[in-house]
């Protein structure tokens, strides 16, 4: 009787962590996932201006002139991945001397304690 009941509770713990694993096919625990409708998601173009905003601020401590100055147009593309924080990977669309210019974002976001940090911010490359 006793090993019968540990068949049944061994099946339905595989059956139970199959259904588990093909709910989940796709997402992957720490893993990037895709911010869907981004043009209109609110919070992920206040991350896009506030990338370009902290961009400007740091290169006016480098540099004097004022005329390079990026101008925040458009997330076009975004990611995020939860770490000690939610870290998000965005594709930004800027104005730079009359010129429309695409660049790559990463902010890492901690709510807890309404912190916000720019980790990197360059011209966009195609990667093949």
């Amino acid at each position: 009787m006793a090993k019968t009941e540990l068949i049944t509770l061994s099946l339905l713990f595989v059956i139970t962590l199959s259904f588990t694993l093909v709910n989940g096919y796709g997402t992957v625990v720490g893993g990037k996932t895709k911010i869907s409708d981004v043009k209109k998601n609110k919070e992920v173009q206040k991350l896009g201006r506030f990338s370009v905003e902290e961009y400007n601020r740091m290169q006016g401590r480098l540099r004097s002139n004022r005329g390079t100055e990026l101008v925040f147009s458009q997330v076009v593309e975004a990611k995020k991945q939860v770490v000690s924080g939610i870290k998000y990977y965005l594709k930004i669309e800027a104005m730079q001397n009359g010129l429309s210019r695409t660049f790559e974002s990463v902010v890492v976001v901690k709510p807890w304690v309404h912190s916000r940090e720019l980790l990197s911010f360059s011209p966009y490359s195609q990667k093949g």
